[in-house]
């Protein structure tokens, strides 16, 4: 049993190996080792056991000790138990070989270990010694029952920070030694997975954008004492056992619980507890074979619920918001769900319904044989052709059979027949048989099983097996059952049987748990959860018995060469049947016949009748479905059916039986009719394949992931190109949909977002202007959010293209395809090509004269007038003065801050159009940026107070450069005073401001430098070169209310300048233009409108004052500069 890798003991004789053994035996013996980590003895080539080949003189009865039959316990406790005796006996010293072979004994017996499987949670435990165990099932009842068998009924309860989830300390012999346990549990999944907050509200974007959105796990609301009570208990423990359900959704739930702990506690040894049932037995054989949780299982899991979210969120989006628009009478507040589970098990529904409502009866004729003899029962004779369509060929048949209607017995046969004993019982067939024979539905079956389980009534109710493992012991579970007064003397029989209790094996099995069958007997179940353990007990005995056994005779007769036959049945054993009344077989008793005799039918008759439709489906028969076309799992069968009851898809008739409602008929009509029959099993099964697989570690869990969301996806996007097609198929159902204008058409179809509004966040998406000439970019969130593009009528087409910008941000940015009028453009730019609107092209924004669509207000006061440079830039955005008198830039509009924030950096240059052979220079941009005086400016820190100067005494590559920090320590300014300058500045001193870092332009520019004159401020002007005036909209319409610029002129001498006061540009999103800049002898001029720069300080070379104003003189009610209005 010893490895031959043993280093230097392998050159010592057959004497020190000897010594060695005795040391690994006495080692054993003295740690007191109830399991020996799993270890199992492996064979060399010659089949016998490592060690066997010793040539000691007591090698002999060491091998007859170390090589006998394989035992079926892995534990090799008891080996070593009976070595240290054979051995003791010969070696008196082996004492003493304890203290001085104590090294070559551990160095043997850890490449022993490596010879032989072992447990993976070997390592762990012999790293870490482990005092304290926290253990955690699935929910209360179940932690509950299960503290009482390991801690033999004594157990201490206190409360968690749950109030359903109490906590259970005992102590208990784990891991070879005596450790103390906490019980708690969870109440079911413990995470889930949501989208990020940008699209967990419907109306924040397109619905086909879940498909691609970010998901992530989050604890819900009614789970978060749950999360905060494991974070605390995990605090004092040094090992974590997962005790949940023992099934795929169990095994995700208990990674919830290794995640939320470790995130804790990194060092934390986790185990898995398998078990089938809550009994003494099977808790003990489980901490005895702790293994590690399966990832795999747990993937399958995380797939399914994240493909479950994208395709249910897209799709239920999709339905809801465009019928309720459509068919407002009859769905205004309902919600419209979908599932790729749900949608198939209503298809079987409406399909089977269909399927009856297309039947069309046909008539058929048979001819009946009827014998009645003195005191006897009739017996009726069936035709052996059974039916004819044809009414003149039945009838000539029966008019041969009344012309000569003697009957002759051509056969008497007379063989045995048996009835067949259940099969052991599985989910789906204990859902089936307590919706047919006990009027309780799937949901409540399930509920009820689960309970009797965590009461330790039956074994674990969620099963696909229906063959009972050889190692089971059935007789104990039998003997249970015979103190029952109703089935008791039927266990005993099922105990007296020749054989014992021999099971009829089934063909199915998932490799976890047996078939459900009790654990112990219940006496005081009342209600259905006495009716269900009842079913339970009686399937489970009749499983175990024998088939019940008949004797059947067969007569068959001739009359006129028409052939007809009658069967009788007497019952010999009825054996199961006994104690199993769901099944019936009833004797059926004939007169004795004797070949070749003759007698006269009592009666010959022709009769007709129709064929029947098929049965609207039960319960019972929908399960069976969803089984066979792998839709759901058997855990989740009941749910789906629950799902489409509740949301009204289907409905039940008097005998329970589904009946489709008016919504899911539509529905399934609707999306059958566009080509992708969603009500079909096939797409989900496949999945279902998958997640198996998956869950067996021979598919990736990625890759199936992404194959799974390309298509639905592109189901999803056809779906909606083809949602009038939905309109259609339930307007016969909910009545005429509303009739929309194009414009309101093109709102239900859900364009594809362009971009994120900069006001609101929400989507902008492209839609056809009311004339219908033409398009625009608007945002979703209208009309709260008024931000709108309008591209100008030179524009003919423009559409979205699905390749996205690499500079624009926040991401993504989508490049339109443009189509432009002839001779609109310069010559060399094509009329067809694709553009970035972000604010990068900056030839596009002067072609289609962009304004920037940003939220914000202007920027705060423009540094002074050195001696020859220009003025630091102002706060938010704002432009600095200019030297010499020229005038800053203005800057792009931000909210108003509480102060001037620092100027920002310049752009990036932006990247060259598609059509351009060569990457263009960015142009200038909507605010230059002024640099900083040439005199001796004062930095300021974010705090707006004089920075403090520094130098760098610290030894190292920086030693004596001078920097810039706060002075007061409150805020996390740094400047080094060498920093190159800002473009724009000229040589001299230190920037005003810190550089910020470079964001990309989040709107879109025109690409005019605003830059005012000395002591100017900025209006908008008309085509006449005058200040235009503002007015409102007074009529009736659609813009009553709105507000435009237009010429001051009197009407007949006006000029054709209109502009609306917020095209382009929603309120406060513009930025103001550059202050005026200062000279020698005279101040700056003040910022424009909305923000706009501050005024340029006096030229000379002195200490410049800083302007700690928002704006600059001039109103910040000022609109940006005007243009033409565009010719319909």
């Amino acid at each position: 049993m010893v490895s031959r890798g043993c280093g230097p003991t392998c050159s010592e004789n057959s004497e020190m190996r000897m010594k060695s053994l005795v040391n690994l035996a006495y080692e054993v013996l003295a740690q007191g080792l109830e399991l020996a980590w799993g270890y199992r003895g492996t064979e060399n080539s010659s089949g016998r056991a490592r060690g066997s080949a010793f040539a000691s003189p007591f090698s002999s009865s060491l091998v007859r000790a170390t090589t006998s039959e394989p035992r079926s316990d892995p534990r090799p406790d008891a080996m070593f138990t009976q070595l240290a005796v054979v051995v003791s006996r010969r070696w008196a010293t082996g004492r003493s070989w304890l203290r001085t072979g104590l090294q070559h004994l551990r160095t043997r017996w850890c490449s022993t270990r490596e010879a032989g499987p072992q447990r993976p949670a070997d390592d762990m435990i012999r790293r870490t010694p482990i005092q304290r165990v926290l253990c955690v099932a699935e929910k209360n009842d179940a932690a509950k029952c299960i503290a009482e068998i390991m801690s033999d009924g004594r157990a201490r309860r206190r409360e968690g920070m749950s109030k359903f989830n109490k906590i259970y300390e005992y102590d208990y012999h784990l891991f070879g030694q005596n450790v103390s346990v906490s019980m708690t549990s969870v109440s079911g999944h413990l995470l889930g997975f949501e989208f990020k907050a940008p699209f967990q509200k419907w109306h924040s974007c397109n619905p086909v954008m879940l498909f691609d959105a970010v998901v992530e796990k989050y604890c819900p609301e009614n789970m978060v004492q749950i999360k905060r009570s494991l974070e605390k208990e995990v605090r004092s423990v040094q090992a974590l056992v997962i005790w949940t359900d023992c099934d795929r959704e169990g095994e995700n739930i208990g990674f919830e619980v290794i995640d939320v702990c470790k995130a804790v506690k990194p060092s934390l040894q986790v185990f898995r507890a398998r078990f089938s049932e809550i009994t003494p037995n099977s808790i003990r054989r489980a901490c005895e074979a702790l293994t590690v949780p399966d990832a795999n299982v747990s993937d399958a899991v995380d797939v399914r619920q994240e493909l479950d979210l994208r395709i249910g969120a897209s799709f239920t989006r999709f339905q809801t918001m465009r019928l309720q628009k459509i068919f407002p009478a009859s769905l205004a507040n309902q919600l419209i769900s979908y599932g790729s589970c749900q949608f198939p098990t209503l298809g079987f529904v409406v399909e089977r319904f269909k399927a009856i409502q297309a039947f069309i009866p046909e008539t058929f004729y048979k001819i009946k044989v009827l014998h009645e003899m003195e005191q006897e029962e009739k017996v009726e004779f069936s035709w052996k052709r059974n039916r004819l369509y044809n009414h003149t060929a039945c009838l000539v048949l029966y008019q041969m059979c009344m012309e000569d209607p003697m009957a002759t017995v051509t056969s008497v046969t007379s063989k045995p027949k048996s009835k067949w004993r259940p099969l052991p019982l599985d989910t789906v067939e204990m859902e089936k048989l307590s919706s047919r024979k006990l009027k309780i539905n799937a949901k409540e079956t399930m509920k009820i099983a689960e309970k009797l389980y965590t009461q330790g009534f039956i074994s674990y109710p969620r099963t696909e097996t229906n063959i009972f493992p050889k190692d089971l012991a059935l007789g104990p579970l039998v003997e249970h059952q015979t103190q029952s007064p109703s089935w008791g003397a039927f266990a005993q029989r099922v105990l007296e049987q020749p054989g014992g209790p021999n099971p009829r094996q089934g063909k199915k099995t998932d490799q976890a748990h047996p078939p459900i069958h009790p654990t112990k007997y219940g006496a005081n179940l009342q209600g259905n959860e006495g009716r269900v353990y009842e079913f339970i007990v009686r399937h489970f005995l009749a499983c175990v018995s024998q088939d019940a056994v008949g004797q059947e005779t067969v007569v068959d007769i001739d009359i006129a060469h028409e052939r007809f036959s009658a069967s009788g049945l007497m019952i010999i054993a009825r054996n199961y049947l006994d104690v199993y009344p769901y099944d019936r077989w009833s004797t059926k008793v004939i007169p004795v016949y004797q070949q070749g005799s003759q007698f006269q039918p009592t009666a010959i008759e022709m009769v007709d009748g129709q064929t029947s439709p098929p049965q609207l489906l039960t319960e019972s028969d929908l399960i069976a479905l969803m089984e066979k076309h792998g839709i759901g799992t058997d855990a989740t069968h009941a749910d789906h059916i629950e799902t489409i009851k509740s949301r009204m898809y289907v409905g039940l008739t008097a005998d329970q039986r589904f009946l489709p409602g008016e919504l899911g008929m539509g529905l399934v009509e609707g999306y059958n009719s566009m080509g992708y029959e969603m009500s079909k099993p096939n797409l989900r099964s496949e999945l279902e394949a998958d997640l198996k697989l998956v869950s067996e570690g021979r598919k990736d869990k990625t890759s199936v992931l992404r194959n799974y969301i390309h298509k639905y996806k592109h189901v999803f996007q056809e779906s909606v190109r083809c949602a009038k097609k939905l309109d259609e198929a339930l307007a016969p159902y909910l009545g005429a949909a509303l009739e929309f204008t194009e414009a309101q058409q093109e709102a239900l179809e859900l364009p594809l977002p362009v971009r994120r509004c900069p006001g609101c966040g929400r989507d902008m998406v492209l839609r056809t202007k009311r004339e219908g000439s033409g398009k625009f970019m608007s945002c979703t969130g209208y009309p709260e959010c008024k931000a709108a593009v309008w591209f100008p009528d030179t524009v003919l087409e423009v559409s979205r293209d699905d390749s996205v910008c690499d500079t624009c941000q926040p991401r993504p940015v989508h490049m339109l395809k443009f189509k432009f009028r002839r001779g609109s453009l310069p010559p060399m730019m094509p009329l067809e090509f694709v553009g970035c609107i972000g604010g990068c092209d900056e030839t596009l924004r002067e072609v289609l004269d962009l304004k920037y669509l940003r939220g914000g207000a202007g920027g705060g006061g423009g540094g002074g007038g050195g001696g020859g440079g220009g003025g630091g830039g102002g706060g938010g955005g704002g432009g600095g003065g200019g030297g010499r008198g020229g005038g800053g830039g203005g800057g792009v509009g931000r909210p108003p801050p509480s102060r001037a924030g620092p100027a920002r950096a310049p752009p990036l240059p932006a990247p060259a159009p598609s059509w351009a052979p060569q990457p263009r220079a960015p142009g200038p941009r909507a605010g230059g940026l002024g640099g900083p005086g040439a005199g001796g400016d004062v930095v300021e820190c974010n705090c707006s107070q004089d920075a403090l100067l520094l130098t760098v005494r610290k030894d190292g590559p920086n030693q004596g450069r001078q920097f810039y920090k706060c002075n007061s320590s409150t805020c996390n300014f740094f400047l080094w005073a060498d920093q190159p300058e800002q473009q724009g500045a000229q040589q001299g001193g230190p920037p005003s401001r810190p550089s910020q870092p470079h964001r990309p332009s989040l709107g879109f520019g025109n690409g005019l430098p605003w830059g005012g004159g000395p002591g100017s401020a900025t209006e908008t002007m008309c085509n006449c070169n005058e200040v235009a005036v503002t007015r409102t909209v007074q009529k009736d319409g659609p813009n009553k209310g709105r507000t435009f610029n237009t010429c001051s002129r009197p009407r007949d001498q006006q000029c054709e300048f209109f502009q609306w006061a917020d095209e382009n540009v929603p309120p406060g999103s513009e930025g103001g233009r550059g202050g005026g800049g200062g000279d020698y002898n005279r101040g700056g001029g003040g910022g424009g409108y909305s923000g706009g720069g501050g005024g340029g300080g006096r030229g000379g070379g002195g200490v410049v004052k800083k302007v700690r104003r928002q704006g600059g003189a001039t109103s910040s009610s000022g609109a940006p500069p005007a243009t033409k209005k565009p010719r319909t």
